[in-house]
């Protein structure tokens, strides 16, 4: 009986590798890089200028730009691409200077600039402040005879774009001139008339466009939901001939921002596909209003539906909870990620710190805090807010102390949480040196809203001169902001003649606002001068606006209920008086006086 021999296997040590390293710029897995890294320079290859552009990528995509940079000055004799793809990486880590540096060493290497240089050089100008440098880049684009490469031009158009309303007019004239346009050139010229508000002159040019494809009409879609045109948006969906899931989670957004959560769930219910996004966009709109029990139940449904979270959603629906309150869903996310072991980034830790912090559960953000092992300047400020808004200063100057201790510098962010601490704390002297040392110790200059912070930590300390002598000491004008705040010191010490002088620079940043002339009434109301009392209620009047109502609302049973002065809209509102009165009764007989002051709101 004969028995089947298995035929020997010949592999190639030196072919697995090469097939390895075709896909290398496609790999963010650092562990797997730095294997190929070992081997690379094992088998003598980090010379190579094809492996060096390709280990430089992937280095670059696990955020690991110390290392891209070594195995770049490994190369005896880099050329223009491995340059370039140096430059794309300093770019893509958001190290916008670093590129052009490689690019002026590269010149002075005596190596020239080619049609993909300025392209991934473009990337890096984003903002208004970049103007002058794409316009430079403009210039070397032209000189150089790149334009006739459609890819540079459409490069060029994006990029001023992103530079305000000067950049829009730059484009313009730019795309005009072009004799040859593709698709991305015209969504390029759509996309920049819809960031510099110009709907009708991109309609005009949506409707010349002889091919329009999917990123076409979803840029038009996007450019009115965010303008919140919501019936231009409508329109042009029901035009669309065929619909994605960007096109349906645009509208969903959209109908969100508006306020119209009505149309922004039948539009859910409908999509024939749900991916993450729209789930993401609509639990967080129901957030944001503080609709807890619909989010909840939505995301419950998201949950069942089998869909994994990510980063992005876990940030997105943490910081609605944040903004209107709901504890009960933040806390319900939190249980999903330690349930299903998601990895926390320090981004998702700092998005639960935020959101603890502002919802009042300061334990839960420190024990967040604390157990995050790497903090960055986010997760400090986050912290340290949380601290000073609830009125724990001196924990919060603690935890500044601790900061740095652990060599993080502070920003005008960590300064602006230390101003609060102090005033929240009333610690007025402390708050001076800190302020003071903001830029003779870190350089950082303050801004409008620090000395607003001052301002309010100088008026709630007694300190009215000296908040007015900051005031017009401050190297920018005074917004109302400031004089708000500062004609709130007066009331808060019945300081009537400087009130006078205060609301006089408020009225003329705000002639029509109804809530100064009802502060100025108090003060002179407290100080018992009754004919001025009458004579601001006349101005008042003579405004035609009255003070709007204050607001404030509570968290019960997964719902948030808001209420006004005499509201009678809440389905419970007779039960809610007659407990009301019921309290002033109990009050009454143990014979508690409230502070009331005259209101003309």
């Amino acid at each position: 009986m004969s028995v089947p021999v298995r035929a020997p296997r010949w592999v190639s040590t030196r072919r697995l590798l090469e097939e390895k390293l075709d896909n290398l710029h496609n790999c963010n897995n650092l562990n797997h890089v730095k294997q190929l890294h070992a081997q690379i320079i094992k088998q003598d290859l980090h010379n190579d200028l094809y492996i060096a552009p390709k280990l430089v990528s992937s280095l670059s995509l696990c955020r690991q730009m110390g290392l891209a940079e070594k195995v770049f000055n490994y190369v005896h004799d880099p050329n223009v691409h491995l340059y370039n793809t140096l430059i794309r990486a300093c770019v893509q880590n958001s190290l916008n200077m670093q590129a052009f540096g490689v690019l002026f060493e590269m010149q002075k290497n005596g190596l020239f600039a080619d049609n993909f240089t300025y392209p991934f050089l473009l990337k890096a100008c984003d903002g208004k402040n970049w103007l002058r440098v794409v316009q430079m880049i403009h210039t070397q684009i032209e000189k150089c005879g790149f334009l006739a490469d459609i890819y540079v031009p459409n490069s060029l158009i994006d990029s001023y774009s992103k530079c305000g309303v000067f950049g829009v007019c730059a484009a313009r004239r730019l795309f005009s001139t072009m004799g040859e346009r593709d698709n991305v050139t015209w969504n390029s010229m759509l996309s920049g008339l819809m960031k510099g508000g110009e709907l009708s002159e991109a309609r005009r040019l949506f409707d010349e466009m002889s091919e329009k494809d999917m990123v076409s009409w979803n840029t038009m879609l996007d450019g009115y939901a965010k303008a919140g045109e919501m019936n231009m948006a409508f329109e042009l969906f029901g035009k669309m001939p065929e619909r994605n899931v960007v096109s349906w989670s645009t509208m969903v957004w959209g109908y969100c921002k508006d306020g119209d959560m009505g149309t922004a769930k039948l539009l859910f219910d409908r999509m024939p596909v749900k991916s993450l996004v729209p789930w993401t966009i609509i639990i967080s709109g129901y957030a944001e209003k503080g609709m807890a029990n619909e989010a909840m139940t939505l995301y419950d449904q998201m949950e069942e539906a089998g869909l994994k979270l990510d980063d992005g959603t876990v940030i997105s629906i943490l910081a609605a909870c944040a903004q209107s309150g709901l504890l009960r869903l933040g806390m319900k996310v939190h249980a999903s990620i330690d349930r299903n072991r998601f990895k926390c980034s320090t981004n998702v830790s700092n998005a639960l710190i935020d959101m603890y912090a502002k919802c009042g559960s300061l334990d839960k953000a420190m024990s967040v805090f604390n157990r995050l092992l790497k903090k960055d300047l986010v997760s400090w400020n986050a912290m340290l807010q949380g601290l000073a808004m609830h009125g724990h200063g001196e924990q919060a100057l603690k935890l500044f102390s601790r900061m740095k201790q652990e060599g993080i510098q502070p920003d005008k962010i960590t300064f602006i949480g230390i101003l609060c601490a102090c005033t929240h704390a009333g610690l007025v002297d402390e708050g001076v040196r800190y302020f003071y040392a903001m830029e003779r110790d870190y350089g950082i200059l303050p801004q409008v809203e620090h000395y607003g912070c001052m301002i309010d930590l100088l008026g709630r300390g007694g300190r009215l001169k000296e908040a007015f002598r900051l005031v017009h000491s401050m190297p920018v004008e005074p917004n109302a902001i400031i004089w708000g705040t500062l004609l709130g010191a007066c009331r808060m010490h019945n300081a009537v003649e400087l009130a006078k002088e205060v609301h006089d620079h408020l009225i003329k940043l705000e002639p029509s606002d109804p809530g100064n002339y009802s502060m100025l009434s108090n003060i002179f109301a407290a100080a018992g001068d009754w004919d001025t009392v009458a004579n601001v209620r006349h101005k008042m009047r003579s405004t035609g606006v009255q003070k709007p109502s204050g607001a404030s609302s509570i968290e019960v049973d997964n719902e948030v209920h808001e209420f006004t002065v005499l509201d009678r809209l809440h389905p419970k509102s007779d039960k809610i008086y007659q407990m009301i009165d019921r309290l002033s009764q109990d009050l009454k007989q143990v014979r508690y006086v409230p502070e009331l002051s005259e209101d003309i709101g």
